[in-house]
């Protein structure tokens, strides 16, 4: 059975892009190291050749995975019992898991979240204070009225009030189209 990559959104994503973005990060900061090298060795041990400048070119896009690589390797992945409680709150509703949320002036990881009844109903079990939740549930509703999706966002910190959230918006019907779409614009907004 081939195993498939989690997307953006699924449960284990954190779990797989700790792994790919460091894997990403030491090859590239090897290929800038190797081609180094190779300039060296051809230039009788002078650094002032087109290999160096190509080598030093190289540890830009490096320098970029070892950020996401930090970025991710920071985050805890969520909960595996958080998980089945989740899933099995939602029944039908497409839940959408382990989103990291960043913003210029904060960043915020939400363990779940579903779309659905006009809202976009999301769980942290970060302590984080009020004003950040509120400045958070306010940048998504700002982004996904920005990509034409009008919902109220209400982001639970109490994870028995958010479960009993998500039986009543799986009870009201679930979700349809117009939700699903405004679930993969909030999924652009995440890492």
């Amino acid at each position: 059975m081939k195993k498939t990559k989690p997307e953006k959104g699924c449960y284990g994503y954190i779990r797989y892009q700790k792994r790919i973005r460091l894997l990403r990060t030491v090859l590239c900061f090897a290929a800038a190291f190797a081609i180094y090298l190779i300039g060296y060795l051809l230039n009788d041990g002078d650094k002032k050749n087109i290999y160096t400048i190509i080598a030093m070119l190289g540890i830009i896009p490096a320098s970029l995975s070892c950020v996401g690589a930090i970025m991710m390797g920071l985050r805890k992945p969520m909960d595996e019992v958080l998980y089945r409680d989740v899933k099995e709150a939602a029944g039908s509703l497409n839940v959408a898991y382990e989103l990291y949320f960043t913003t210029h002036d904060t960043n915020l990881f939400v363990d779940a979240a579903a779309v659905a009844d006009g809202t976009v109903a999301a769980f942290t079990h970060e302590d984080v204070k009020q004003d950040v939740i509120r400045f958070m549930e306010d940048h998504i509703e700002k982004s996904l009225r920005a990509s034409g999706h009008r919902r109220k966002v209400k982001i639970f910190q109490n994870e028995k009030q958010f479960l009993e959230r998500l039986r009543q918006m799986d009870a009201k019907g679930g979700e349809n189209g117009e939700d699903l779409a405004a679930r993969r614009a909030m999924l652009a907004l995440v890492l």
